[in-house]
């Protein structure tokens, strides 16, 4: 869907706390959050101002977000389970 809002605490409200406590204590996650953010932001501007961009340069930047979705996401799954 054009302009889909994916942000970390939209994708994962159940993580929510963890999401905060992360990005202010682990730098590595932080790090990934950003780019994500970043990715999120660029590919929502290109869907909802009608920017040209090669669909392969669409799907690279979606793919790259995936990537980083998963990765925060095992990342956020791990820090729970050692919280319990």
């Amino acid at each position: 869907m054009l302009g889909e809002n994916h942000l970390l605490t939209h994708e994962f409200p159940e993580y929510l706390s963890a999401i905060i406590e992360l990005k202010s204590r682990d730098n590595a996650f932080c790090k990934l959050a950003k780019r994500y953010h970043q990715l999120d932001h660029q590919i929502r501007g290109l869907e909802e101002n009608e920017v040209p961009t090669s669909d392969v340069h669409f799907i690279e930047l979606k793919a790259e977000r995936v990537l980083l979705k998963d990765q925060l996401y095992q990342l956020l799954v791990a820090h729970s389970k050692l919280a319990d």
